[in-house]
C-alpha cells in the first residue's frame, strides 16, 4: 500500500526540496556532467541546455544500480545518452562514464573520462535531479576542486515532480537520504560542508521521525 503524506509531511518536504536546490544562474561552462538516477527527464533537460549553447560537450555518468537496473538495464549513462541523442545532441559532443554507483563515483570517474579524452574543463555544469543539486555540488567541490561547478535541474515544483515520477513517499525518502549525506559526508571527507538552515534541519528531523528513512545510511 502506498504511504500517504500528511499536510505536515508535505510542508516539511517542500522545505527540504527547496534546501536541495541551489538556484545557480545558468551561464556557459566548459562542459556538462549529467548525473544518472531514476529520472530520465534529467537527460532531456541536459539536451535542452546543450541546444541553448551552454556547453559544447557533456558526459553522462551512471552504471547499473540495484535501484535503477529494471528501468535502465544497460546502465543509467547509456540510457541517458540515448535520450540526448534522440533529442538532437550529436554523438561527438558526448562522453560516457558507465560505471558509477553513487554521486562520489559520478564525479571521480567522470573526471577520469574527461582526462582520458584530453579534456580539462575549468567550469562544469552539473545536471541532476532537483533534490540532488546540493549533494552533487558539495561532492564536486571536494572531489574535483580544480573546476568551478554550477548546478542545474529541471524547473519543477515538488508536487509536479511527484506526479511525473512518484510515489510521493519514495521521493521524500530519496530527499531525506540525500540530505543526510549532505550533513554527514563532510566529516568523512566526501564533500564540502554546507550551511543547513534551522528550518531545513527541523523539517528533516520531523520527516525522519515519521519514517521516511529507507534511503538513509546504514548504521
Amino acid at each position: 500500500m502506498e504511504r500517504e503524506l500528511t499536510a505536515q509531511d508535505w510542508a516539511d518536504a517542500e522545505v527540504v526540496w527547496d534546501f536541495h536546490q541551489l538556484h545557480h544562474e545558468l551561464v556557459p561552462c566548459s562542459a556538462a556532467l549529467v548525473l544518472g538516477g531514476n529520472d530520465s527527464g534529467v537527460a532531456s533537460f541536459a539536451a535542452e541546455l546543450y541546444h541553448r549553447g551552454l556547453f559544447p560537450l557533456l558526459a553522462f555518468s551512471g552504471g547499473k544500480t540495484p535501484a535503477t537496473e529494471k528501468l535502465f538495464p544497460r546502465g543509467e549513462a547509456e540510457h541517458f545518452r540515448e535520450i540526448a541523442l534522440r533529442r538532437g545532441v550529436p554523438a561527438e559532443a558526448t562522453l560516457l562514464e558507465p560505471n558509477a554507483q553513487n554521486t562520489g563515483e559520478n564525479i571521480v570517474l567522470s573526471r577520469e573520462v574527461f582526462t582520458a579524452a584530453g579534456i580539462q574543463p575549468t567550469s562544469l555544469l552539473l545536471i541532476a535531479m532537483p533534490y540532488m543539486e546540493r549533494r552533487a555540488y558539495a561532492t564536486c567541490r571536494r572531489q574535483w576542486p580544480e573546476v568551478d561547478p554550477r548546478c542545474a535541474s529541471a524547473p519543477i515544483g515538488l508536487r509536479e515532480y511527484v506526479e511525473t515520477i512518484g510515489p510521493a513517499a519514495d521521493v521524500v525518502d530519496m530527499m531525506i537520504g540525500d540530505m543526510e549525506r549532505v550533513i554527514r559526508y563532510p566529516e568523512l571527507g566526501f564533500a564540502i560542508e554546507q550551511d543547513v538552515p534551522d528550518s531545513a534541519l527541523a523539517a528533516y528531523s520531523r520527516l525522519v521521525e515519521r519514517g521516511f528513512t529507507s534511503r538513509m545510511l546504514k548504521a
